[in-house]
């Protein structure tokens, strides 16, 4: 249980989006059955990619926070990705179901029924919605998760999309034109289609060990600038991120006189420097000689 005043966990920010897509699969396909708009089916169905995604966010976050093994040395905090590119994978797949809706209604309109509980239902939603998204968005920062901000930005996403949904059938309402309802049910496909792709070529890049953000960077390149007047270099600086993880390897570079102990000193000086202005963050550092060509070699790497 947790203790009163202690930071909640990514895993209870995941329950909490498994429970307002159940909520808002209710009012959605409510709102689909009373209406009959292929407009609140697409929205409903998207709401469906958000409860299967956030059943496997929990897992993945779960998962991630398992201490390192024998197996996987440098912890599973990778499983989040997975998480994260299924989750684009669903929501292409929802763009698909909506386009396979909405076609046949462009070819034959259907009139559409009950629009003003129809429309309270959907606000409603996209209301429960934008709220979990915000909650959910301020934790991804706190706790450098990337499950959670998949989830938060494709939340957001199903609001635009219920809020288009509502104009549409509000033009609907006012207008007469039924042929509005398909055609914005399509728009709504190959917005959250967009949304997919972005999400799959993020986790992809993230797999591929992409390296830490630039402004991370230049943190990391700040605290090495402070040494130059130490007859002190670096190369071979190399990062990653793995998660809510980030992994930083360098050669340190000093005179060939300096004594075992000072150089253990300085490699410890420099990875407390940088794990602290980088929480959550381990540093591996490799101590060369300045004078041996040897330590050059790999100093584009």
């Amino acid at each position: 249980m947790k203790n009163k005043g202690e930071p909640r966990s990514a895993s209870y920010y995941g329950y909490l989006s498994i429970a307002g897509a159940i909520a808002t699969i209710a009012l959605k396909l409510g709102a689909y059955l009373l209406t009959n708009s292929v407009g609140f089916l697409s929205d409903a169905l998207e709401s469906g990619v958000n409860l299967v995604a956030a059943i496997i966010a929990v897992w993945a976050i779960n998962y991630a926070a398992k201490p390192p093994d024998a197996e996987h040395t440098y912890g599973h905090s990778k499983a989040e990705y997975f998480s994260s590119g299924f989750e684009g994978a669903l929501i292409l797949v929802a763009a698909l179901g909506i386009a396979i809706a909405a076609i046949p209604r462009l070819i034959n309109p259907q009139p559409l029924e009950q629009l003003g509980i129809g429309l309270v239902l959907s606000l409603i939603a996209a209301a429960i919605n934008g709220a979990i998204a915000m909650i959910l968005l301020k934790a991804s920062k706190r706790l450098r998760s990337i499950t959670l901000r998949a989830d938060a930005h494709h939340l957001l996403t199903d609001v635009w999309t219920s809020f288009g949904v509502l104009i549409g059938i509000g033009l609907v309402a006012w207008t007469g034109w039924q042929i509005l309802d398909p055609i914005l049910a399509l728009l709504v496909a190959v917005n959250i289609l967009w949304t997919g792709i972005k999400l799959i070529t993020e986790s992809g890049s993230a797999l591929l060990d992409a390296a830490m953000p630039a402004a991370e960077l230049e943190v990391i390149n700040q605290i090495l600038s402070n040494y130059d007047r130490r007859q002190i270099q670096f190369h071979a600086i190399r990062t990653r991120v793995a998660g809510a993880k980030r992994f930083v390897t360098f050669h340190i570079l000093v005179p060939g006189a300096w004594s075992i102990q000072s150089g253990h000193d300085l490699c410890e000086e420099l990875e407390t420097a940088i794990a602290q202005a980088l929480p959550n963050t381990s540093v591996f550092t490799h101590l060369e000689p300045l004078e041996d060509p040897k330590s050059w070699t790999d100093q584009d790497l």
